[in-house]
């Protein structure tokens, strides 16, 4: 499928609309608006029919090699609803870059990025009823493509289902903006180099998952993956990557194969070059980090990625030692970067970057 050969998107409307949860009862994830994207790939054909129906289940023949040899990809990304009831789109084509990125990765065939863009506005505006325009609320878009062939093999599948599904959302932590407790981890690894940990893949996070279990037991919200050949050097939060303020320079650590490329990510180092902020890019120890707090020269720490924007990081969780940030406190480069960041995506502030995409004036 090439583009200027772009088909059109087909729409079935549901029969009736699902009522709206109250915004203080979205929680994150939990419900979703009354349709759905889907396109099917078959081996020779390509990527055909796409169409947006009424959301529902999908069938799937049990030995569908996505259940067993988990080839699938995903994204996130969000839609907002400005004050003057605008609902605009944050960088989704980086979304879609990344989507194909991984789709590389994990031998699946990409699909036409102007095609998944229009699919997400398509979706957007049929169900822009679900954009949620209270603060801090927004629409999360989830596109992913599943291995659909009915084959016990270890091989690329030769069909596949494209589909994106969308939830009203509120804020990703129920701290909301507050600072969040992160446990170093040191015993599971989540990625390696020429692994798949920069690709959005569900097998990596279904590994992440025991050591968030373990979190919990020191009440950290989250884990800070440690690398997996040398096991000292920081990787990234669990759902996000990370960045640190030393000695008034912020460092966050480079994109090396493990680390996901993450959206938000690129956001804040766009933003801190603007605002001549020293920024770096490179390898960070964990030993580097409790000495830098030991020596009071750790000043902030914070999270970054699209469900949570910029999530303060007010205590590191190490072998059992807590180890506070800021006083447990919001920096104010976080918060400003919250503000500013959020304060684009709603339309409270210029964009001067070009960020936002127009899905309804």
């Amino acid at each position: 499928m090439r583009s200027g050969t772009m088909p059109v998107i087909e729409l079935i409307p549901a029969r009736e609309a699902k009522p709206k949860p109250p915004a203080d009862r979205l929680g994150f994830g939990r419900h979703f608006t009354d349709h759905m994207f889907v396109m099917d790939y078959e081996e020779g054909r390509g990527w055909h029919s796409p169409r947006i129906v009424p959301y529902q289940p999908i069938a799937l023949d049990p030995s569908a090699m996505v259940l067993h040899y988990a080839q699938t990809v995903f994204e996130g990304l969000k839609a907002f609803r400005s004050a003057d009831g605008r609902i605009r789109l944050f960088r989704p084509e980086m979304n879609i870059k990344r989507l194909n990125r991984s789709c590389v990765r994990l031998s699946i065939p990409p699909v036409d990025e102007q095609l998944a863009l229009e699919a997400i506005r398509k979706l957007v505006e049929t169900d822009s009823g679900w954009v949620p325009g209270e603060a801090g609320t927004s629409l999360y878009i989830r596109p992913f493509i599943i291995a659909t062939e009915p084959h016990v093999g270890v091989a690329p599948s030769s069909t596949y289902l494209f589909l994106i599904i969308m939830s009203p959302v509120g804020a990703y932590y129920a701290e909301g903006l507050k600072p969040v407790s992160i446990m170093v981890e040191t015993r599971d690894v989540r990625a390696v180099p020429g692994g798949v940990g920069d690709a959005k893949t569900g097998g990596n996070y279904a590994a992440s998952l025991r050591a968030q279990q373990e979190a919990k037991k020191y009440g950290s919200s989250q884990v800070l993956w440690l690398d997996g050949v040398h096991r000292r050097y920081v990787e990234e939060v669990g759902s996000m990557n990370v960045f640190f303020k030393v000695d008034g320079t912020v460092v966050t650590p480079e994109l090396g194969g493990s680390i996901l490329d993450g959206i938000t990510r690129n956001s804040v180092l766009r933003l801190l070059q603007q605002w001549g902020v020293k920024a770096e890019e490179r390898r960070i120890s964990i030993d580097e980090i409790e000495e830098a707090h030991r020596d009071g020269r750790l000043e902030e720490a914070f999270g970054t990625g699209t469900a949570a924007v910029i999530s303060p990081i007010g205590e590191l969780v190490l072998g059992g030692r807590k180890l506070a940030v800021n006083g447990g406190e919001i920096g104010p480069l976080a918060s400003k970067l919250y503000e500013t960041l959020t304060g684009i995506q709603y339309g409270r502030i210029e964009d001067p970057f070009g960020w936002m995409m127009d899905v309804l004036q």
